[in-house]
């Protein structure tokens, strides 16, 4: 079965300009004064208001809702408690080639109950935990060897054994364990107006009429003495922290809320340590104050905590019922969304607690990868790991069964074995299952879970042929089909297909340019590969006036002659008054620029001249060491030599210089072998990314604008990279959105960091086609054979 995607996406460029300064906030040195007068440095934090302006005057309930996801979320990421445990799986040890200890985990399992087998494998090591699928195949078994390869490992001081106890289950359960949080404590903060510092905000004794409404929309207030679900380090024995919290379950997560007004108060103590001890170890904390919006504003440094990361401060308006949101992160927590509506006005109580809850819970996750945790978290892997190992030592020297560890992963007994075998397995599953009930009775049910934005339904039914490549043209699709030419297909599901060119047109790379009234395709058949340009116009009327259809010797005129050999092309995507096609001939890269104003080209038809090509120029020839495999053209910030070519070859992505065609190392691949999968230009604040896919990577590069000749290509602290759960066959970025589309699934992630967001089971997808199109939703559509459309849905 095979599934073909034709895919519209919102504009990455005007989308991901935001992706900083208007919607994460800017990163700022906050300084106040204290009651005294004194200035507290609170350090630097980012700052995010949904608005560049906060004193603008916004009416409530008008602003555009953003689309509210709990990133990485557990049923997603939590692989080894939801697949391995309880099920009969293979678990290895081993040391790699710096002897370091790992431990590996392989079980064939079906994908989300959509009967599409497949190998999941977890690689723990001490720099943290990898997982990725791996493709089932009946007649080609796989191997530990060919599985720690596809993880970038190929040297080992110690070969991989396999662990037969087993109790390892519970161990590694241990392991997946430290990943993150599973349930969470927030700090809640009780201000009133005109409080400077945080001695006066912990010694308010009572709340407020509005600070009570937030705490019943928070959750519900339960008494601790008894209380058996998750306490967040509260005494539920001897209400030594008091009597009563507030407490909610929110998508399985458990979430305990140290209210300060709820915290024993002590008249003595004026600093309150006993609720600071509380609420001054929480990650993130919520500040409820009183006030209208022109009263001072809170700042990070009235608080005095080396723990906090992140605030949440709320303002409740009553006289419109509304709340507003601002979040203040120290600079060295990741982006995290969702990103605050403009203005950060929430009329909707409901939805604010929604939007809320899964900031605070992203934002604690995005705190975990500040380096201060991370290397906590990282020391604790190693620890773990080492006296793991270590226990198992003395059983490893005992038994050889290892030696299957570079045969089948799961092998076949000998008849003999078989019994002894099959009792194993059985105790294996038994200990496991028992875990897991254990584990599963601490869980609540998933509640509160979202309608994800993206729906699809039938676009064409029972087209025939294999499509090559396609691209959208108004509400239809063009495609290259694999033996029946280039057909139209329109969005009704009973208007029959339309042939536009014949066989004789072996069309591999195609793009509808409807602003610039342009067709770019390329045909590529031995010797004979080039490029040809069509006006769009001209092939509208033609199929208005059922004309002939066109052939390759019709097209004649359409060639673009230099590019006779081009085995890639690639143009760029922000497209202002020049377009620029980039055509690789072997290991040369040609460069075209056409500079027509579209009003001209649509009124050339008129005049009888139905063919672009004399509009296209040459402008230089750029040599390469070796053929590209992937290219992407990049916009300098001014378009005056300064844009760029980003190529992929060999084992490295380079940068090159389209005025000059010197060659600037990017990125090296450090992997034996490299998938080469896409290169996608975004922009940050106005100044170019990339982000580089390869293998199961994803790297998110900033470049700098050229300083003289040369770009400034360094570590940034915007980059970062994140790893697929199954390696990609293509890639699609749809603000805030970035889509891997797999052999059998479509992983959905947010561009500004990574972070899973939603994986689709669709058995033999392959994507089609992609768009980017301002004023259309974004939309997805595929071939299985029915060829079917996916709406990302405007939030």
């Amino acid at each position: 079965m095979r599934l073909t995607m034709h895919f519209f996406c919102s504009s990455a460029s005007e989308d991901l300009g935001c992706r900083r300064g208007d919607f994460y906030g800017s990163v700022e040195l906050l300084i106040s004064s204290d009651a005294d007068g004194a200035i507290q440095r609170a350090g630097r934090f980012r700052v995010e208001n949904g608005s560049s302006d906060e004193s603008l005057d916004h009416t409530p309930g008008t602003w555009r809702r953003t689309d509210v996801h709990l990133e990485n979320p557990e049923y997603h990421t939590r692989w080894f408690f939801k697949y391995f445990l309880g099920k009969v799986h293979q678990n290895y040890v081993g040391t790699d080639a710096e002897k370091n200890p790992f431990f590996l985990s392989v079980v064939l399992s079906d994908q989300n109950n959509q009967r599409v087998p497949q190998y999941r494998a977890i690689l723990w090591r001490k720099t943290g935990t990898l997982k990725i699928s791996l493709p089932y195949s009946p007649t080609k078994t796989l191997s530990v060897k060919s599985i720690l390869s596809a993880m970038n490992m190929d040297r080992f001081e110690r070969g991989p054994r396999e662990i037969l106890n087993p109790d390892i289950q519970k161990d590694l359960l241990v392991l997946e364990e430290q990943e993150g949080s599973v349930n969470f404590k927030f700090g809640v903060l009780f201000a009133k107006d005109g409080q400077l510092t945080d001695d006066e905000m912990f010694s308010n004794e009572k709340g407020s009429e509005g600070f009570d409404k937030f705490l019943n929309l928070l959750g519900d207030t339960i008494t601790l003495q008894g209380w058996a679900g998750y306490r967040g380090g509260l005494d539920t024995k001897n209400d030594t922290t008091g009597i009563k919290s507030i407490y909610t379950v929110y998508q399985g997560h458990e979430l305990m809320f140290h209210v300060s007004t709820m915290l024993p108060y002590s008249k003595e103590n004026k600093q309150q340590v006993e609720r600071k001890r509380h609420i001054g170890n929480d990650i993130v904390t919520i500040v409820f104050q009183e006030g209208d919006d022109a009263s001072s504003s809170f700042k990070p440094s009235m608080i005095r905590s080396h723990f906090t990361h992140i605030f949440a401060l709320v303002r409740y308006n009553s006289q419109n019922d509304s709340y507003r949101l601002k979040i203040f992160s120290e600079e060295s927590v990741p982006l995290f969304g969702p990103p605050l509506p403009s203005p950060p006005v929430f009329t909707d109580h409901h939805e604010f607690r929604d939007f809320l809850l899964v900031k605070l819970i992203n934002g604690e996750k995005a705190t975990l990868e500040t380096p201060t945790f991370a290397q906590k978290r990282q020391r604790t892997l190693d620890m773990l790991i080492r006296s793991l190992y270590q226990d198992l030592t003395p059983d490893l020297h005992k038994n050889m069964l290892n030696r299957r560890s570079f045969s089948d992963v799961l092998p076949e007994s000998p008849k003999s074995a078989r019994k002894k075998e099959e009792a194993r397995q059985a105790e294996f599953v038994r200990i496991g299952q028992v875990k897991m009930s254990i584990k599963r009775c601490k869980q609540l049910p998933l509640i509160n879970k979202k309608q994800l934005p993206w729906e699809s339904q039938p676009f064409c039914s029972t087209f025939p042929y294999e499509i090559v490549c396609s691209d959208s043209w108004g509400q239809s699709l063009l495609a290259a089909t694999d033996t029946a030419g280039v057909m139209l297909l329109e969005d009704t599901p009973a208007v029959p297909p339309v042939q536009v060119f014949d066989r004789t047109m072996v069309i591999k790379q195609m793009h509808v340019l409807e602003p610039q009234d342009v067709l770019i395709m390329r045909a590529d058949k031995g010797k004979d590969a080039r490029l040809y340009v069509f006006r769009l116009s001209a092939l509208k009327k033609g199929l208005e006036e059922k004309q002939l259809i066109r052939s390759k010797c019709d097209s004649r005129e359409n060639k673009l002659e230099k590019t006779k050999g081009c085995h890639l092309y690639s143009i760029n995507t922000h497209h202002g008054a020049e377009l620029r096609i980039v055509a690789a001939i072997r290991n040369k890269l040609l460069l075209i620029t056409r500079k027509q104003p579209r009003f001209e080209g649509l009124s050339a038809v008129a005049s009888g001249v139905d063919t672009p090509v004399e509009e296209f120029q040459y402008i230089r020839e750029i040599c390469l060491c070796d053929p590209p495999v992937v290219m992407a053209l990049v916009d300098g910030p001014t378009g005056e030599n300064d844009n760029m070519i980003c190529v992929a070859y060999k084992h490295q992505f380079d940068l090159i210089n389209e005025s000059t065609g010197d060659a600037y190392r990017l990125h090296h691949v450090d992997a034996n072998r490299v998938n080469f999968v896409a290169a996608i230009d975004v922009y940050e604040d106005g100044e170019a990314g990339l982000l580089l896919c390869y293998n199961y990577i994803c790297y998110y590069k900033k470049v700098c604008p050229f300083n003289g000749s040369t770009p400034m290509i360094h570590s940034n602290t915007s980059d970062f990279h994140f790893s697929w759960n199954q390696m990609p066959n293509a890639i699609v970025c749809a603000f805030p959105y970035i889509l891997a589309f797999t052999t059998d699934s479509i992983e959905i992630r947010l561009v500004v960091n990574g972070n899973l967001v939603y994986t689709a089971v669709v058995p033999g997808l392959e994507l089609a086609a992609s768009r980017v199109n301002l004023r259309v939703n974004t939309s997805l559509r595929f071939l299985c054979p029915t060829l079917w459309a996916v709406a990302l849905k405007d939030p």
